[in-house]
């Protein structure tokens, strides 16, 4: 399995994309690349490392099975990560590193959202996002923990489809009238036939079966159409998920939901009548399109006194927050021997109970 690293042309440094700038920076001289030039000036270690995919890539699933260890490229420290890890650190020298093999053939995605929220920006959004909630232990946002704040790409499918087929309904007007005092309902019932043809783009699901998969499922949606064609380069200085949910895995459930949606909508578009129901359906799945995409997220977790895990997750696109925080027990237990010790002095004071 490769790693790879992305080197400044000018000083040999190793390039991060920066989500302010939507370039690519070297920390150490400070020059700036679009991702053309970064990609160019690294074009020599990518098609280095290419034959070196073409023989693995028929064991990658194999390899993907268990843990993996590889050596940082930077100072030679061994970086040990799980099956679906796919960008991470050097824990040594803090050099990021992209496990290209992972990435590569049938892995490779086809689309990336790049972040579009700094560190920095991450960092204070979290603090703000603290700082209204009551009862948070202090070791939840303590320097140390901030700076696990991590950027992490997380895997998933984009699928587009068109259906083509009919629909079979009933529909009934009701009119009632009266004469003298007699009161009459009448019912006319009609059969319905619809043939429709239904667009279906950018249905989106999550392709990691891990339990941190809630992290980008609770700050969902993503604006697709800001996706760009993936490039490693992307990846650099960043954490990435590998995908492994196949999208044959969720095929027969999508076919349902867009052959259902069909339906529906082709039911939705008769008006004129009092109630209409349906009674058959048939689409079929014509021109299917399924494309592997990233998608950015911020992420900090905490490992409670009951261990279980408590998440901050922030949308790297849209900022959206969404989280699961731990509660001091202490925190609640003193605010209410506080305001009772308020209450009761207070009462004690307007001598409430006779005393």
């Amino acid at each position: 399995m490769a790693v790879v690293t992305f080197k400044c042309p000018n000083c040999g440094g190793d390039l991060q994309f920066d989500p302010a700038s939507q370039k690519f920076q070297c920390e150490y001289c400070s020059s700036e690349f679009t991702q053309e030039e970064a990609a160019a000036a690294n074009q020599q270690a990518t098609e280095s490392k290419q034959q070196e995919e073409k023989d693995e890539s028929k064991n990658d699933r194999e390899a993907f099975e268990e843990a993996d260890l590889y050596l940082c490229p930077s100072c030679g420290a061994e970086i040990v990560t799980d099956a679906t890890t796919a960008a991470t650190f050097c824990f040594y020298c803090h050099n990021p590193v992209i496990l290209q093999g992972k990435l590569s053939g049938q892995y490779r995605p086809d689309k990336i959202i790049p972040f579009a929220v700094d560190k920095k920006e991450a960092v204070d959004s979290f603090l703000k996002y603290v700082k209204k909630k009551r009862f948070i232990p202090r070791n939840f946002f303590c320097k140390e923990q901030i700076e696990k704040i991590s950027g992490i790409y997380f895997p998933f499918w984009q699928y587009d489809c068109k259906t083509e087929g009919g629909w079979h309904g009933e529909a009934k007007r009701i009119r009632v009238y009266r004469t003298g005092d007699m009161e009459h309902t009448e019912t006319k019932v009609y059969h319905l036939d619809r043939e429709a043809e239904v667009e279906f783009r950018e249905l989106t699901r999550n392709a990691l079966n891990k339990e941190n998969r809630q992290l980008v499922e609770a700050v969902q949606p993503f604006r697709l159409e800001e996706t760009k064609d993936f490039s490693m380069e992307y990846l650099s200085g960043f954490l990435a998920e590998k995908r492994d949910i196949e999208k044959s895995d969720l095929a027969e459930e999508l076919h349902k939901e867009v052959q259902k949606h069909s339906a529906d909508m082709v039911k939705s578009s008769v008006h004129g009548y009092d109630t209409v129901s349906s009674l058959e359906s048939e689409f079929h799945i014509q021109g299917e399109n399924w494309k592997y995409l990233l998608v950015p997220v911020w992420v900090l977790t905490y490992r409670g006194k009951n261990d279980k895990i408590y998440y901050y997750a922030m949308n790297g696109q849209t900022r959206k927050i969404s989280g699961e925080l731990p509660i001091d027990k202490k925190k609640v237990i003193k605010l209410f021997f506080g305001v009772f010790a308020v209450v009761f002095l207070l009462m004690l004071l307007g001598g409430y109970w006779g005393w």
